[in-house]
């Protein structure tokens, strides 16, 4: 498989007018082409932080970031990046809001509108083409933001904790739609999440950090009897999924 990401002995130490942290001590990790990589750790240990320097939104203090084998110097335009929130345009509607991306990089086309259409149309939206952000459910607004990202054909997405805003139903519901996109379109993700079994029913490996400064505890293979299947939600039945749960929450290591 080719390499995506390559993350070497990465450090990230911040300043303060008082103080110095160390947010990510030493970090070295791979992510290939196809595979969807989740990251589970304690609040505040650096995990949106690692989002950021994959996608040259920050320059980490130390260490090598290469994405397609070319080292990151600024913010990458062929990766995309889904936030907590939705970050749609409320004055916009469904439609316009999915082709903001290619009117910002002028790529917007009778072609790349239709295929934004046809997006919208196969995954389940059509008929709110038309209507605005307010007129959809908080699942239906992430679906949105999902085609916003993917409609751009980036080579690598990053997905930083975005099903968190939503109640717990509609979560389950849109991870499992979002899991079924993401294999579907056979994409590189990088995922972070607080929910361990979110983590496990999305991604192909799950890498577990440690408490600040983050250093990497574990790497962990996720290989289920259902993963055939590639719904999140039926893979939650597999056997091997609570013997994973117990071992990555023995590796978190959290007390309250």
């Amino acid at each position: 498989m080719k390499k995506i990401v390559e993350l070497k002995d990465i450090s990230m130490l911040y300043h303060t007018l008082t103080e110095e942290t160390l947010a990510i001590k030493k970090l070295d990790l791979d992510i290939y082409t196809g595979e969807i990589v989740g990251i589970v750790g304690p609040s505040g240990c650096g995990k949106s932080t690692l989002l950021s320097i994959i996608s040259g939104l920050i320059k980490p203090s130390k260490g090598i970031v290469k994405v397609n084998g070319e080292p990151v110097e600024a913010p990458l335009k062929n990766i995309g990046y889904m936030f907590q929130e939705d970050q749609l345009f409320d004055w916009r509607n469904i439609l316009n809001n999915v082709v903001v991306g290619l009117e910002i990089q002028g790529k917007l086309n009778d072609k790349t509108l239709q295929q934004a259409k046809d997006m919208i149309a196969n995954y389940g939206l059509g008929e709110f083409m038309d209507s605005y952000p307010y007129q959809l459910s908080g699942g239906m607004r992430q679906r949105v933001a999902l085609i916003r990202t993917l409609i751009l054909r980036p080579d690598l997405l990053l997905l930083d904790e975005p099903f968190s805003a939503l109640d717990y139903q509609t979560r389950l519901a849109i991870a499992d739609e979002v899991g079924i996109i993401l294999k579907k379109e056979k994409k590189t993700a990088v995922m972070v999440t607080h929910d361990i079994a979110e983590a496990i029913s999305l991604s192909d490996r799950v890498v577990v950090l440690s408490n600040r400064p983050a250093v990497i505890k574990d790497i962990i293979d996720i290989k289920l009897t259902y993963n055939d299947i590639v719904s999140p939600m039926k893979s939650r039945e597999a056997p091997e999924f609570r013997h994973y749960f117990n071992r990555i929450w023995k590796e978190l290591d959290i007390h309250v």
